[in-house]
Order: structure tokens, then sequence, then C-alpha cells
């Protein structure tokens, strides 16, 4: 027998059996267990939970660029912070409907923090963060040292 399919077959089978013991449960849907939110100040924990922001990054020969969405947090209330080698950007997405009893509730709300080690040298003072259609870029300058010189051959 084949391993891969032997382990996609031992996958499956274990997908299937989360499924049949979350369908007969009897506590209700885990809207915070899957990626949502219990309508809860807090994600229906006792301590403030700070979710990890997820970016897409990339460089180009002059900058390292950073995207992250952020729809309906204010550019105002975003903390984007460099010391040492790391970046730090923090948030928060507010509830957007207060004393509401909602039915379903599945967009997170609370604290966001995001955190990238940069292990080569940047040129902190020309970082620029720029915010549109809830979408945050950052463009991070590589700095001079490491930027790739052309090398013009000279002809004798």
């Amino acid at each position: 027998m084949n391993t891969n399919s032997y382990n996609q077959m031992i996958r499956d089978f274990v997908e299937m059996a989360d499924s049949m013991n979350r369908r007969m449960s009897t506590t209700p849907y885990d809207y915070a267990r899957n990626g949502g939110h219990t309508g809860n100040a807090n994600g229906g924990s006792t301590t403030a939970r700070t979710m990890r922001l997820p970016i897409d990054a990339y460089s180009t020969e002059e900058a390292f660029v950073l995207n992250a969405y952020v729809p309906g947090v204010n550019p105002d209330d975003v903390e984007i912070t460099f010391e040492g080698e790391e970046l730090t950007i923090r948030g928060k997405f507010e509830a957007t409907i207060e004393g509401v009893e909602y039915i379903k509730r599945e967009l997170y709300h609370g604290g966001f923090e995001r955190r990238v080690t940069f292990n080569v040298p940047v040129d902190i003072e020309a970082i620029e963060a720029t915010y549109s259609n809830g979408v945050l870029t950052l463009r991070v300058p590589k700095a001079e040292a490491i930027k790739p010189k052309q090398i013009k051959v000279q002809v004798k």
C-alpha cells in the first residue's frame, strides 16, 4: 500500500471523527474555537486575548513590504514601533454595536499585535506606513549596506 494514500486515509478518518464528535456533542457550537468570537469582551475567557495579526510580507531590491488587513480600525489607533531589530504593530478591533444580543458573532473583536524581527540592517528613519481601504501597508527600506550594487565591468 502506498504510504501517502494511507496517511491521507488516516487524516480523512480523524477529520471525520472530529466532525462527528462535534455534531453529536450536546455543547453549543464554539465560535471562539472555530475562529470567531463568543461575544464577551475577552473572547469568553477571564484574561484579555490578543490576536496575532496576519500579514503578507515580501522583499524588493529597495525595501521590505508588509501588508495587513485592519478594516474598521482607525489608522490613528494603530501603534507601530521599531525597537532593536523588532517592528511591532498593535491595535484593537472595536465591537461594532454595543448592547445588541447577537444571533451569531464570528468576527474577531479585541486587541491584535504582530512582531516582525529584521535580521538585516534597515533604515528606521525612512519607514513608511500607509492605510487604504482597510489595508495597512508598511514599507521598511533596506539599509544601503545590504542593497544590491551594480558593478560595471571595465575594459582594459
